[in-house]
């Protein structure tokens, strides 16, 4: 474990260093990624969506199917094969998540399959994970931990799981201005509200844990979004939260499992390259205004005016999503196939590629470095000479 004077994150009698490493799909956090975290003492996550671009043999017998229940089970395939390699890079070091979102459709294989596969967290956001530990029965040994935004959220997913004699082992608070990806705010005017800023909503939790007899430690607050230097770190830590979780700056390190491509394109954006809009998720969504993203903006409301529901518009045939703007004629939702455009990025197609990023700065700002000098520096405040 790399030293520090921050305190460490306590996680199912695990001793952690305060920082995760949070999910980012489809296949930018797979296994060399999230295992080269866990190894150095961090929780490295890899994101469950549709890991069998990371497998040619999958990809090749996936290539012209159009049978949901097929491709489900490649990536169930896929997601063994990612926790394992996961597993065998951390040496018994860390910990290794995979991260699940609700709002897909197969949402409830993937937990079962991450636990079985010997996962050692599951972290569920993209909508409230109320289901969670029916999904993980069996599994105590695994650690659960949704994503939410505000106190208001995290209460009711408290009160429900704690009918089902269940805590959350930590919850990740994720801040909807400054994250990456699908973000917690139901609306894209929702995005600023002062009631995410961090220390307004660990103080409410805490408040809440009071009123329903939850000793503060017995949950980890884990925040996110926006988190790019030791000095913030070192900030919320005294105000109470556990650790912290990071996206971007984990994205464009050496390990991690996108195309140079990606990385470059995260890392050279610039403030005004940097946008929100509508994914076909029905949540709002940051990326980098690439050619393609550039190109649907300009179309966006021609599209959604003709949005109408056909499950045959579904491109990859793989129905995703539980609820899908294109394949579903939602006209407020966005109208793309979000699995070929993030997979066209995965494999650095900048002319084709969905290319989600946070909002915020780089601790190396252009450079590509290695997941220990981000460690590193976020547990201590000291950068390596950057040519």
């Amino acid at each position: 474990m790399l030293e520090t004077d921050l305190p460490p994150l306590y996680l199912k009698g695990r001793r952690l260093l305060p920082i995760v490493q949070g999910g980012m799909g489809v296949g930018v956090s797979a296994h060399r990624l999230a295992g080269a975290v866990a190894r150095l003492g961090a929780v490295g996550t890899i994101a469950s969506i549709d890991l069998r671009h990371h497998h040619p043999d999958l990809v090749a017998q996936g290539k012209h199917c159009r049978d949901k229940a097929a491709l489900d089970k490649l990536n169930l395939v896929a997601l063994e094969r990612e926790i394992k390699a996961a597993l065998d890079t951390a040496r018994g070091e860390g910990l290794v998540a995979v991260n699940v979102m609700k709002a897909v459709a197969e949402h409830a294989a993937l937990v079962r399959q991450a636990c079985a596969s010997g996962a050692q967290a599951v972290v569920m956001g993209a909508g409230l994970p109320l289901d969670l530990p029916e999904l993980a029965e069996g599994f105590p040994e695994v650690a659960l931990i949704p994503i939410l935004s505000d106190a208001r959220g995290i209460g009711i997913v408290l009160k429900k799981w704690m009918r089902k004699k269940r805590l959350p082992d930590a919850i990740v608070i994720e801040h909807p201005r400054y994250a990456g990806g699908h973000l917690g705010a139901p609306r894209p005017e929702d995005i600023n509200d002062p009631r995410f800023d961090f220390p307004g909503v660990l103080e409410s939790v805490f408040q809440l844990f009071k009123d329903m007899g939850i000793e503060r430690e017995q949950i980890p607050l884990i925040p996110a979004g926006g988190i790019n230097t030791y000095e913030k770190i070192r900030d919320l830590l005294a105000l109470g939260a556990a650790a912290v979780q990071l996206g971007t700056p984990f994205a464009v390190t050496e390990e991690s499992d996108a195309h140079p491509n990606f990385k470059k394109v995260l890392a050279e954006a610039r403030p005004e390259d940097i946008v929100t809009f509508m994914s076909v998720a029905g949540l709002p969504a940051r990326a980098v205004l690439t050619p393609w993203l550039a190109n649907y903006l300009r179309r966006e409301s021609k599209l959604q005016g003709d949005a109408k529901s056909h499950p045959e518009r579904c491109a990859s045939g793989l129905h995703c999503l539980t609820q899908c703007g294109l394949r579903d004629g939602i006209a407020k939702a966005g109208q793309f196939c979000i699995d070929s455009q993030l997979a066209a990025a995965l494999r650095g197609d900048i002319g084709k590629g969905l290319f989600f990023r946070g909002s915020e700065s780089l601790p190396f700002g252009a450079a590509i470095r290695p997941v220990r000098e981000l460690l590193e520096y976020l547990l201590n405040g000291s950068k390596p000479a950057l040519s």
